[in-house]
């Protein structure tokens, strides 16, 4: 069990480092300034106990441990649903949306909609999202002169 737990610990720390876009060379350097690791330059070396101080330190550098997405809703996979995700990744792509993510989709569906997910939607709601990301997009596209 603690081996799994140590696993999963260094795996979350790497993400961690990545997430928060550490050089390698910076991230070694924190590992080693900590007093707790005894010099310790790599989470091979560390115990269950160290990793989780690692990690600590790793949140109070901004990392947020995000939770598994196991037991999520499946994603809503008809024509319409569909449609409002192309645009949405699209808005993405350009430099409109921060958050390509299911998650951010679903918050903005529920505060034009009321409906927090896609598949709840109405033909007629999952419309006017539609129309609305095609707005979005055609005023963030640049228009191209004749």
């Amino acid at each position: 069990m603690t081996n799994d737990k140590r696993k999963s610990l260094i795996k979350l720390i790497h993400v961690a480092r990545r997430e928060l876009q550490m050089e390698d060379d910076t991230y070694r350097l924190m590992l080693a300034g900590m007093r707790e690791l005894d010099g310790a330059t790599s989470t091979a070396d560390l115990s269950v106990p160290k990793l989780m101080k690692v990690l600590e330190v790793l949140k109070q550098k901004g990392f947020k441990v995000r939770p598994n997405k196991v037991g999520t809703r499946p994603k809503a996979d008809d024509g319409q649903s569909k449609k409002i995700r192309s645009l949405w990744l699209a808005l993405h792509d350009i430099g409109a949306v921060r958050n390509p993510s299911e998650e951010a989709l679903a918050k903005f569906v529920q505060g034009r909609t009321g409906v927090a997910a896609l598949q709840w939607l109405s033909t007629a709601q999952a419309s006017q999202v539609i129309e609305h990301l095609k707005q979005w997009q055609s005023r963030m596209t640049p228009k191209e002169v004749v």
